[in-house]
Order: structure tokens, then C-alpha cells, then sequence
């Protein structure tokens, strides 16, 4: 891993966001992208000295763009808009989603076409280097002018303002002095103690920090990540499943996909030969099987996980663009500064409900093998419920029954966000994509999905002990040693709860597979 992520503006990549926002790895900044980001900003200011209208520079904004603002009130315009926006609610955005958001808007900060001075930029970067992080209410953003609520509510803390978690640096007795009693310091106190000062906006930077889709699109570069990583462990589930219930591999001959060579389909199938290589239970079955075709959650696997990790990826499409765009307003070009709607999220919200959409798919094909080897009528003689003594032992009942539940309740989220545009600012603002709403829906979603997916892997496992001595393939037989690992075999009736969340917390780290 790097030890360092150097910001050029144009650069940034969905493993830069991981390890900044996760493993807080230090962030710089790129000396030719300030030069240039400096000469950007001389633009501005050239224009500003001009005395002609810019929006938002030195006149009011949104329906109040007609507004001219005399020059001596330009910074007092930044300052107000800056603490005008802080009106988010609900509980706060994690640590490593701030942070994302903080290294994504630093980094979009820093292209020319912003004209923001270079500080603005460091600024963050000693923040993040500094353990900084704003409390960001997850609520407020309508994803259109950019997520302004999220985004005002860190430059707010760069201005001194609010409150942000507390540090990791020297100085504890003052933070001990301005902090709360939940864990949060001024940001104030913050800053001092790291030896910074806060910042003041000049003329468009206010304007510039809150108008971007960064608070969004951080999300949803650390649901990709976090869900890629699912899908594949989720493709070895389903090979441990296979293996369980004696299926067969037929249908994910190389051959078939070829036929339909959809990219996710073809992958998903080739991780399932190389899981279910070399089985026995596969050759205890091979002949004399009365069955033609197993059922659709096991043979048509390569094609309905296939469509989830086409999701996935065209969501990170979304983002390996979104990483490095020009997403506030207006822009500068040159000697012009141009108005548009590069903040609208549209792009980041639609991916989002794909998203949404994807991981339910993947979660309830997971939960239906779960509730095929839990019941004896359909497990290719499995005990019931998995359990050693069933009638005595419940076993594994509950794992499916909480995976209903999750898999219901992820059902129930997926109405798209991003067709419920409700107008605002005076309907100067009137479509809207509501592109926060989306990532907490699909953040909620990959949490069950997560979850219903370490049920498969422990009833996986606890399957495959009945078949024992005979081996399931080379890759079942690896994730089931790890699953060994992390849980022991059921031998009696036991919570379940400290199970599933053991594992999920595996596999929300990375890809057992």
C-alpha cells in the first residue's frame, strides 16, 4: 500500500479513496497542479477587478443571482453562504466516508477550473494528515448545487466553526477543555492544537467548496469498493452451496457463457470451476442422478450474479469519472467564467439506485439457497435446519429467517431516489436528484446484503460438515476452513447473532474469495 496519495486533480482512482478514507494514509499535493491552480485563481481575481457580474463571486446565488454584491462585502457573501448551508441533520456520516468526502472535494478543488487558491486545498490535506474530521449530519442534501449541506458543514470546520471528532493530536488537556462529552472538540480547539489556522474564503471559494456531488459520490466509491469485494465472496458462497446441496457444474461450462458472453456472467462462472475443482462430492454424484437440471438459484447463478457485478462495475464506471470532474459552478476556462450544472448528481444518484438494486439481487438469490438447505424436502438429504438433533436443535432455523428479514427489508429500498426531485429554492432549483437519499439506501442495502451472505457462508459450512468424508472442491474447501476459523461447528443449540456478525465483519473488510 502507498504511503502517500499525492492530489493532481485529475488522477484520483477508487483505491486512493480506500486508503485515505479507511487506512488514513497521509495526503500531498501535486506542486505543478497548485502552480496551476494558482494561475486559475489570478483569473478569477483579473475578472473580479473587472467589476462585471459573476455569479456568485459578486452576485447573491441561486434565485438570488440578480443580487449584486458590493466588492467590500464579497468576503462576508462567502462566509454567510458557508454558514447559512449548515443545516444538515440525523446522525453523523461515518469517519471514512468525512474523509472521503474531504479528499474528493480537495481533489476537485484543485483542477483549474475551480480558481481556488492552492491553500484552500493544503488546507484540507493537513486536516485529513491531522485526524480532522468534521461531524457531518448524514440528512439535508438534495444532491443538485451540489451536496451543500454535507459540504458546508466541513467548511465550516476549516473556517473554525462546529465540531469535529476528537484528533489524534498533541495537546489532549485543551482538547479535554473544548471538547464534548460524546467524543467531539471545537473545531476551533481542533485546529489550534494541530498548529493551523482557520481558513477565510475569498471571492468564489466559498461557492466552490459546497457546489460538488463529493459527499455522494464518496459514498458510492466506497460501496463500490465494499462491493466488489461482496461479489466475490458472495460467487464463493455460491460455490459452497453448490457443493452442499450435490449440484452440478454443468451450467457453468465455459462453453455456455461464451454462448451469452455477457463480462460478469463469464467471470462469475469461471470463479465457480475454480471453486468446485477437483470435488469429490461432485464425482459421489455424477452418475445415477435421477435429477436432470438443479433449481434456478443454483444452476442460473453465473447469470444472475453475472448481471450484479455488470452493475457494479458500471457504477464504477460512474465513479472513475466522477473522481475527477469539474463538479461546482460556474467554471473558469480560461480568461471566461462559464455557468452550468456540473453539480447536478444525477449521474452519482442513478448509480446508486443500480446499485441498490444489484445488491438485493445478489442478497435474496443468496438467502433462497439458504432456505434450500435448511429444509429437508429440498437438501438432498441434509438434516433439518442443519441441526445435529432436529426436534431437540432448532440449528440454523434463524439464519433464514433473518435473512427474509434483511432481504425484505432491502426489497422495501429499492424505489429509486433518484426520480423523487421535489423543487427547492424558490423552484429556481425544480429537478433534483436526491443523491444522499439513494447512498443511504444503499448503504443500509449492502449492510443486509453483507449479512445475508455470512448466513449462506456459515450454513455453507455447517452443510458441507454433514457430507463429510467427502471433499467438496479445492476453493469450497479453502473458504470452509476460514469459515472453520471464524465459527466452530453447531454441536448444540447457541446464539447465532455473535456468528453472523463475526463473519460479516470479515467480509466486509474484503473478499474471502
Amino acid at each position: 500500500m502507498t504511503d502517500t496519495v499525492t492530489l493532481t486533480g485529475d488522477s484520483l482512482h477508487v483505491g486512493d479513496v480506500v486508503a485515505v478514507s479507511r487506512e488514513q494514509v497521509r495526503v500531498d499535493v501535486s506542486a505543478v497542479a497548485a502552480a496551476r491552480a494558482e494561475r486559475s485563481r489570478e483569473a478569477v481575481e483579473a475578472m473580479l477587478a473587472e467589476g462585471g457580474p459573476i455569479y456568485g463571486v459578486n452576485t447573491g446565488f441561486g434565485r438570488l443571482a440578480n443580487v449584486r454584491i458590493p466588492s467590500d462585502q464579497l468576503l462576508e457573501l462567502q462566509r454567510n453562504l458557508i454558514v447559512s448551508h449548515v443545516a444538515g441533520v440525523g446522525d453523523p456520516l461515518p469517519v471514512d466516508v468525512v474523509r472521503a468526502t474531504m479528499l474528493l472535494r480537495a481533489n476537485v478543488l484543485l483542477r483549474e477550473t475551480s480558481g481556488v487558491r492552492p491553500l484552500v486545498v493544503r488546507h484540507i490535506a493537513d486536516m485529513l494528515n491531522a485526524g480532522i474530521h468534521p461531524i457531518v449530519p448524514e440528512q439535508g442534501s438534495v444532491g443538485a448545487s451540489g451536496d451543500l449541506a454535507p459540504l458546508s458543514h466541513i467548511a465550516h470546520a476549516m473556517m473554525g466553526g462546529g465540531e469535529v471528532s476528537r484528533p489524534p493530536v498533541p495537546g489532549s488537556a485543551a482538547q479535554a477543555t473544548d471538547g464534548g462529552a460524546d467524543g467531539t472538540v471545537s473545531a476551533a480547539a481542533a485546529l489550534r492544537n494541530a498548529g493551523m489556522t482557520p481558513i477565510e474564503f475569498q471571492a468564489k471559494e466559498g461557492l466552490a467548496f459546497i457546489n460538488g456531488t463529493q459527499a455522494q459520490t464518496a459514498i458510492l466509491t466506497l460501496v463500490v469498493h465494499d462491493a466488489r469485494n461482496l461479489w466475490r465472496t458472495a460467487v464463493g458462497a455460491a460455490a459452497m452451496s453448490v457443493e452442499a446441496l450435490l449440484g452440478t457444474p454443468v451450467p457453468f461450462d465455459e462453453r455456455i457463457q461464451r454462448a451469452r458472453p455477457h463480462p460478469g456472467q463469464v467471470r462469475a462462472a469461471e470463479l465457480l470451476r475454480e471453486m468446485l475443482a477437483a470435488s469429490e462430492i461432485r464425482e459421489s454424484h455424477r452418475d445415477n442422478d435421477p435429477r436432470v437440471q438443479d433449481a434456478y438459484s443454483l444452476r442460473c447463478t453465473p447469470q444472475i450474479l453475472g448481471a450484479v457485478a455488470d452493475a457494479i462495475e458500471f457504477a464504477a464506471g460512474i465513479v472513475d469519472i466522477e473522481l475527477n470532474a469539474s463538479t461546482d459552478n460556474p467554471l473558469v476556462f480560461g480568461d471566461e467564467i462559464l455557468s452550468g450544472g456540473n453539480f447536478h448528481g444525477q449521474p452519482v444518484a442513478m448509480a446508486h439506485d443500480v446499485l441498490a438494486i444489484a445488491l438485493t439481487t445478489l442478497a435474496g438469490l443468496a438467502e433462497r439457497r439458504v432456505d434450500r438447505m435448511m429444509n429437508p424436502d429440498l437438501s438432498q438429504g441434509l438434516p433439518a435446519f442443519l441441526a445435529p438433533n432436529a426436534g431437540l436443535h432448532s440449528g440454523l432455523m434463524m439464519l433464514q429467517i433473518t435473512a427474509a428479514s434483511l432481504v425484505g427489508e432491502s426489497r422495501s429500498l429499492c424505489t429509486p431516489a433518484s426520480v423523487q426531485s421535489i423543487p427547492t429554492d424558490g423552484n429556481q432549483e425544480d429537478v433534483v436528484p436526491m443523491g444522499m437519499a439513494a447512498a443511504s439506501k444503499t448503504c443500509r442495502i449492502l449492510r443486509n446484503a453483507q449479512r445475508v451472505v455470512a448466513g449462506e457462508l456459515i450454513a455453507g459450512a455447517q452443510a458441507l460438515d454433514f457430507r463429510d468424508p467427502l471433499k467438496p472442491g479445492r476453493g469450497v474447501r479453502l473458504l470452509h476452513g476460514l469459515i472453520r476459523e471464524l465459527v466452530p461447528a453447531l454441536e448444540a443449540d447457541r446464539p447465532l447473532t455473535p456468528d453472523l456478525e463475526r463473519v460479516t465483519a470479515v467480509l466486509a473488510q474484503e473478499a474471502l474469495v
